[in-house]
């Protein structure tokens, strides 16, 4: 037997063997998490998506670019759904959505279908990543996601070297650089954007073919975030492969390629129908550190203007709903925030203009406070995007939060924004999904 091994977009695989077909995190949308944008790009038939036979779909984690409900809804809903998740919320959310054999993985618990064997294993954030062993045709293969490797997991792994392949993700993202600009232009940049830990762990597996995986998207075409927030071109990276591994085989997989993976050697194999390339295939990443971000006015003047009632409703939580929420959480006690200090918040419109709310926050007390004098730490945001995370279940990486004057000892994600919009609301982006999808389904009824 053989393995064949497709690529959908990002993180989404197809693997066949025996007549038998799974998914590995299946994403179907362009652009996709509001605005992540498939690199190289693509169109997918959905029509045909919704044919297809599928014996069972794995996800990795419930971040949305894995776990998109969209996608999933384009699939029969007597398909298997593996999840590794720890809040039961999400297995209930996908039962909602029509599928009624949906199952939690557990680290090292194998599943088995026909051919199939599949193995989730240890990421290194245990809470929320995991990474997939699959065994087929008497080949190993391991699908690393876009987890970062625990130790522990890399002793387990190395006696199976050497891997027949390994997907690998490739690309470190700035998602912090880009939220606090200020603060990373101030301290001093990595010698190499590739993790020194790479080599060691590649080594120790031993692949003989890699395929640089994830992080196959880009933002919005005007986003000042193509340049800022992937620092690992294709190019680099194939490089850096030869020098650790030279015996190892960098195979790029666009979106819709495919292989046969065998013992005797990889061979192309017709791409996947539904997976549409559009334009220029084998572009790279454009990194530019030295380039300087816009400002938030005119980032917010790309979205379009809100209605009355959704503008009112994200200035209403600068008001009040902020300071309800900041006031029932539970502060670290090594914040920046810990200390008495002012904090202010701008909120820009579809014309760039902004509103400012400055607050007075010692601790888990907080006040508007308009008599305070310009504080260091400032937080900006498009109204739009305010809106979108508080009723959309946008996240923060599309979000476009801009903050100015963070120390390099604070942690950025203690700003008050960002914990109060993202410290509870765990599958809010699902959950907005599956809203959409059912009032849908009944609009024609109406």
């Amino acid at each position: 037997m053989t393995l064949k091994i497709s690529r959908i977009l990002h993180a989404g695989y197809v693997f066949e063997c025996a007549g038998r077909r799974i998914v590995f995190d299946p994403i179907f949308e362009n652009p996709f998490s509001h605005n992540c944008h498939a690199f190289p790009s693509v169109r997918f038939d959905l029509a045909q998506i919704r044919t297809l036979a599928v014996d069972a779909v794995f996800i990795s984690h419930f971040h949305d670019d894995h776990c998109s409900f969209d996608s999933l809804d384009l699939l029969d809903r007597a398909t298997p759904i593996y999840l590794y998740c720890h809040f039961e919320e999400l297995f209930e959310l996908i039962r909602q959505l029509g599928f009624s054999d949906v199952h939690a993985l557990a680290v090292d618990q194998p599943v088995q279908l026909g051919p199939f064997e599949v193995i989730p294993r240890r990421a290194l954030d245990a809470d929320v990543d995991s990474m997939f062993h699959v065994r087929a045709a008497g080949l190993n293969v391991l699908n690393v996601v876009d987890a970062w490797m625990d130790p522990e997991t890399l002793q387990q792994l190395a006696p199976y070297a050497p891997w027949d392949m390994v997907l690998w993700p490739f690309q470190t993202m700035r998602e912090v650089d880009v939220i606090a600009p200020d603060r990373a232009s101030r301290m001093s940049a990595d010698v190499s954007p590739l993790p020194e830990e790479w080599p060691q762990q590649l080594q120790a597996l031993a692949p003989r073919y890699v395929v640089p995986s994830s992080c196959q998207f880009v933002q919005e075409p005007w986003s000042w975030y193509n340049h800022a927030m992937f620092p690992v071109t294709y190019r680099q990276f194939a490089a850096a492969l030869a020098d650790w591994l030279p015996q190892t085989q960098v195979v790029r997989m666009n979106p819709s390629v495919g292989f046969e993976l065998s013992a005797q050697g990889l061979a192309a194999v017709a791409p996947l129908p539904w997976v549409i390339p559009v334009g220029e295939q084998d572009v790279d990443f454009d990194y530019r550190p030295e380039l300087a971000p816009p400002p938030t006015a005119q980032i917010a003047r790309h979205f379009a203007a809100l209605t009355p009632e959704q503008s009112a409703l994200a200035l209403d939580f600068c008001r009040a709903g902020l300071l309800d929420k900041y006031r029932a959480m539970e502060l670290p006690e090594d914040s920046y925030f810990a200390a008495a200090c002012g904090w202010q918040l701008s909120v820009y419109d579809h014309a760039g203009r902004a509103q400012q709310f400055r607050y007075r926050i010692h601790g888990d007390e907080i006040e508007l406070d308009d008599s305070i004098v310009t504080p260091p730490w400032q937080t900006e945001i498009p109204l739009a995007k305010l809106y979108a995370g508080l009723a959309l279940g946008e996240s923060l990486t599309s979000m476009y939060v801009r903050i100015n004057g963070a120390p390099p000892e604070a942690d950025v994600v203690d700003d008050p924004l960002i914990r109060c919009l993202f410290n509870d609301a765990f599958a809010a982006y699902q959950a907005a999904q599956l809203r959409r999808i059912l009032a849908a389904r009944i609009a024609p009824a109406v």
